[in-house]
């Protein structure tokens, strides 16, 4: 007995030390931060649902204002977090060799579906699946896919207006989250996988439940999450699974049904299923002026030389469906939220909804009332407009790097005396949603202003301050997309909704804590009215 007690002292000191040592680790070279808490590290106010985390970041930026970086602790492990514009441009672009990969919360043995998409995969296998996949996602691939996103913006404007009629009043007062993210689902069955879905109308129907499923990121959900970045052999050996066995059932029949139905029956749809299958025979070929195409707008990334290498390679079944499911995800809940946020600024800021109008009707007149691809990427103010949104809420408020080989990142700040060494496998955090508020690049930050990004102040914006869709070679491959999906949407809503704030409507504009989406207190309400 008495043994036992001796080897659990000795092994409670050990486990101290080490904790001791590893808290340690920023304040010994002169790095500032917050003072964690052992094993729960620092942000326990975010875990716990006390302070959002965009909050959480803001507070941390300002408290630092001389740092090139900071550290912070996730649990146990530490964090650098950027904050320094050229660091960042360093980070994400010149010495991206050192930061080329992305924290995984999956791996790919315990759910291929989670861990073998885009995002998740690393190395040269990242490397080449962006090859494969960069042609799918040019102006002229998406140009094809917006008679499906005006199909389901009909199906939108034909459902409010019959809310509206029924009603016993002229207008009616919707949740924009819920609006946005069945027009989302919608746009993503008809664009990704070929299904004509009305979840305006089908409130209930199986794709859109299945979607709401995945993307409800709970405090429960993030538990999971946790015990999958530091314990995955225990979830290994559980066998314990990101999704559920028949949510993840239900995408993968779907896709590799749609796959063999038009295998066997010749169907060519210019859609994302389309493309996939292209990409799998080697037929996606890349197109020259991919590299250098801004025609999407002020916010669209461009794509690198890693993406426009032709290297073509054998992808499974599971790496197909992967790709698939990660679209969806980014669609649904991504491209929702900056549509969210969208008609909320617009409904609080009349005169920049009037003057969009204008420039909506005005395009309406030249192309007698149609409206394609084309013309809505030279709407100049709609650019404006949206580019401001991404700014103010940014969908992605974090973007994360992993090391992947030791990296001398330089001082901290002017005292400091030791160069910090990032060592592989450590995180390198960017604060984009404290950049992006960040008066010293953005004045008056908080002040929803299209006019930043106007022909005549759009040069002020210093680069490498401005990343809604992330910078450098592992940026947003779907910024084109998204861009557009987003301009459709708005268009078709405000060509014939008057949108203004109501009773409920978040006002000021306030982040609720304990939820680890972008949710505003009490909703997003919204009063949506027919045009006279």
């Amino acid at each position: 007995m008495m043994l036992i007690l001796i080897w659990l002292t000795v092994l409670v000191v050990a486990f101290a030390l080490y904790l001791k040592e590893n808290y340690s680790k920023f304040k010994r070279k002169g790095v500032k931060g917050p003072k964690p808490i052992p094993l729960l590290g620092t942000g326990i106010g975010v875990f716990f649902g006390k302070e959002h985390m965009t909050d959480y970041m803001v507070r941390m930026y300002q408290t630092y204002p001389n740092e090139r970086f900071f550290g912070q602790f996730e649990l146990t492990r530490p964090v650098v977090v950027v904050r320094d514009i050229d660091l960042i441009k360093q980070v994400t672009t010149k010495d991206f060799e050192y930061f080329l990969d992305h924290r995984s919360m999956v791996e790919a043995d315990i759910d291929p579906l989670f861990g073998r998409n885009l995002i998740t995969l690393k190395g040269q296998e990242w490397k080449d699946m962006r090859s494969t996949l960069s042609p799918a996602f040019t102006s002229s691939k998406i140009k094809l896919m917006v008679p499906f996103m005006m199909e389901v913006g009909n199906q939108m404007t034909e459902s409010l207006k019959k809310k509206i009629k029924e009603s016993n009043v002229n207008y009616i007062d919707v949740d924009s989250k819920d609006l946005t993210t069945r027009y989302a689902n919608d746009v993503i069955a008809s664009c990704a996988f070929g299904l004509k879905v009305d979840s305006m109308m089908d409130e209930d129907n199986e794709f859109y439940k299945m979607g709401k499923f995945v993307t409800n990121f709970t405090t429960l959900m993030l538990v999971k999450v946790l015990f999958f970045i530091y314990t995955p052999a225990i979830m290994r050996i559980l066998k314990i699974k990101f999704l559920p066995e028949n949510t993840s059932n239900f995408f993968k029949g779907l896709i590799l049904k749609t796959m063999k139905d038009r295998e066997k029956n010749n169907i060519i749809r210019p859609d994302m299923i389309h493309l996939l299958m292209q990409s799998k025979k080697g037929k996606l070929a890349h197109e020259e002026n991919a590299c250098t195409d801004k025609d999407t707008g002020f916010a669209t990334v461009e794509e690198c030389n890693v993406g426009m290498k032709m290297d073509q390679k054998d992808w499974s079944d599971d790496d197909l469906v992967a790709q698939a499911l990660l679209f969806f995800l980014g669609g649904f809940d991504t491209v929702s939220t900056a549509m969210t946020f969208s008609l909320h600024e617009l409904a609080l800021s009349p005169e920049v909804q009037d003057k969009l109008l204008a420039e909506i009707r005005e395009n309406g007149q030249k192309n007698n009332g149609k409206f394609d691809f084309n013309s809505i990427q030279k709407m100049v103010y709609m650019d404006m407009v949206v580019s401001e949104v991404l700014r103010l809420w940014p969908p992605a408020p974090v973007l994360d790097r992993i090391c992947t080989k030791d990296y001398n990142i330089g001082k901290a700040n002017d005292e400091a005396t030791q160069d910090y060494i990032v060592r592989k496998g450590e995180s390198v955090s960017l604060a984009v949603w404290a950049i992006h508020r960040d008066a010293n690049f953005f004045p008056n930050p908080l002040k929803f202003d299209p006019e930043r990004f106007s022909e005549e102040n759009k040069h002020n914006i210093r680069p490498f301050s401005y990343m809604p869709f992330g910078l450098g070679p592992r940026n947003c491959i779907a910024s084109r997309f998204a861009l557009c999906e987003l301009k459709v949407m708005l268009y078709q809503l405000l060509q014939h909704f008057e949108i203004s704030p109501c009773e409920k409507t978040c006002i000021p504009s306030q982040l609720e804590a304990g939820k680890f989406n972008l949710s505003l207190k009490g909703g997003h309400w919204i009063r949506i009215k027919i045009r006279e």
